[in-house]
């Protein structure tokens, strides 16, 4: 399994809400990508800033998923939400 944590800058005031209706949202966009498991958005205990874990069944198949179209009209509709850039890591489950 191939699974990518995110983490998401501060969101801008007042769109905290916008925000999570656009990652529910998504989620239903990319349920039909080849090889999709699931989105999960995680909200931070106290201060901090939003993180998601995305799992794939391989890297191949999150790579067609992250190259398409819906992706990109998705980046494009929550970047104005954020204070900076999401940053995401890369893993492969070695244990699971």
């Amino acid at each position: 399994m191939f699974v990518v944590i995110i983490s998401f800058p501060p969101i801008k005031a007042g769109k905290d809400e916008e925000f999570k209706k656009w990652f529910a949202s998504s989620n239903e966009q990319f349920k039909p990508f080849k090889g999709f498991i699931g989105r999960r958005l995680l909200k931070p205990e106290g201060e901090g800033s939003y993180a998601a874990i995305v799992e794939f069944e391989s890297r191949d198949a999150f790579q067609a998923m992250h190259s398409s179209s819906v992706h990109d009209m998705e980046g494009e509709q929550v970047m104005p939400l954020f204070d900076g850039k999401p940053i995401p890591r890369f893993y492969e489950v070695a244990i699971g």
